[in-house]
């Protein structure tokens, strides 16, 4: 989970304490709502409180369990790539007896991104448990607390297959979710901005929309400030190393520190934030990739750097950062892990919690929290793109669009069934 709503002084609202209290209750709950709604808050305020060992938070990707300290979905329930389908995924899995006591002795698990997980892969994880724990009843009596937002990244499909939302497949039905949905909206407080994201969560624009869209749209000024979002990784990458040499200061690259079993760290350099070499300049625009326990920044804080040492560097945060107000900050590296199905750590990564700041991809940017964006809204794919791009703001000012299409405002129509008829607390 990668929010990073800046809440650290900020008490649960109304309707988040009534989503905790209902997270604590005891049944399977679906936890729902828009970007921006504080979903990742509410569920770091529970995980206070729950053992991990026997509440383990479950992440949709590699990428996300590095950064919640979490295990995956997949890696947890045994199911891996789904190699062979569903049948041969469980018969794999019932003679997994490190999987079978991993699911008969925990109460349950809580997972995020739930738009990510397919639903053939949920039913795989559903019968498997039943197995273990020896019982008919759904999830072999597991609790299951669902997180996330069917409006944003949908599950990996391939192509020419239907996609394959798990909230479609029999399983989500028999898990019989209590749904609670968080309608208010945490980070965006201005109502034109909001009627124009909700218009492009649901993917129908009227004219209103659609005007307003064409009002912000400038030509890429490059000299300009704001993060970059592209849809593909490549695209950031160029950019955020173009961006670097265009500074006039010394270029200091620091490598990664890895330590661990081999094929561990393979995998964890393909799904850790931090890059295997760092390369920074004094001046540069850079971001923080972990929330800090000093609460000094969080996931998403952005800054200029403003010394470089062997130890430690000076990043002074934006002005407009809310949990320091633009104070200079020394930032010590710190410690990504990646850990197997049992939670145990199976290989670590030591670098400072930085990135360059002048771009990121659409994917990475969900959950975060951005002060000025630019971005190319005209040959997006996927649905919820343009929701996740566009709802990073906290207002529309610093809201710049190069050019984009209503074509790209996509939402596959199963999902708008889906809310319209769900009937949440």
């Amino acid at each position: 989970m990668t929010s990073t709503i800046i809440k650290d002084e900020i008490q649960l609202s109304d309707e988040q304490q009534v989503a905790l209290d209902l997270l604590k209750s005891g049944d399977n709950v679906f936890l729902t709502g828009g970007a921006g709604s504080g979903k990742s808050f509410v569920v770091r305020e529970l995980m206070k409180e729950l053992d991990s060992e026997s509440m383990p938070i479950l992440a949709s990707t590699g990428a996300a369990a590095v950064l919640l300290g979490g295990r995956t979905f997949h890696s947890f329930f045994g199911i891996g790539i789904m190699e062979g389908g569903f049948e041969a995924t469980v018969t794999r899995g019932l003679k997994d007896k490190k999987l079978l006591k991993r699911l008969a002795k925990v109460d349950g698990v809580v997972i995020d991104e739930i738009s990510m997980i397919p639903g053939e892969a949920l039913a795989a994880a559903e019968y498997l448990s039943q197995m273990a724990r020896e019982s008919t009843l759904p999830w072999g009596g597991m609790r299951v607390i669902a997180v996330g937002d069917f409006g944003q990244l949908p599950p990996v499909t391939m192509a020419g297959k239907k996609r394959d939302w798990c909230f479609q497949h029999e399983v989500w039905k028999k898990t019989n979710f209590l749904i609670y949905q968080l309608k208010y909206n945490q980070r965006v407080q201005e109502s034109e901005y909001l009627e124009v994201l909700d218009q492009i969560r649901r993917g129908k624009l009227d004219d209103k929309g659609r005007n307003f869209l064409n009002s912000r749209v400038r030509n890429h000024d490059e000299d300009e400030p704001g993060t970059r979002l592209f849809p593909r990784r490549e695209q950031s990458e160029f950019y955020n190393q173009k961006k670097l040499k265009e500074i006039n200061q010394d270029e200091f690259a620091i490598p990664s520190i890895y330590f661990g079993e081999e094929k561990f760290i393979t995998s964890l350099k393909k799904n850790a934030p931090v890059a295997e070499e760092l390369k920074l300049k004094k001046d540069c625009r850079v971001l923080f990739l972990k929330n800090d326990a000093q609460k000094r920044y969080v996931n998403g804080t952005r800054g200029t750097v403003v010394e470089i040492e062997s130890d430690h560097i000076i990043v002074k945060k934006d002005l407009r950062d809310r949990a320091g107000f633009g104070r200079e900050i020394k930032v010590e590296k710190m410690q990504f892990s990646l850990l197997d199905p049992d939670g145990n750590i199976k290989a670590s990564v030591i670098q400072f919690p930085l990135a360059l700041a002048y771009a990121t991809t659409i994917h990475k940017s969900q959950g975060a929290t951005i002060d000025e964006l630019w971005c190319d809204l005209s040959s997006l794919w996927e649905p919820g793109q343009a929701y996740v791009a566009l709802s990073r703001l906290r207002d529309s000012s610093g809201l710049h669009i190069v050019r984009w299409s209503e074509r790209s405002i996509i939402t596959d129509p199963a999902v708008s069934l889906f809310y319209s008829q769900i009937d949440p607390i």
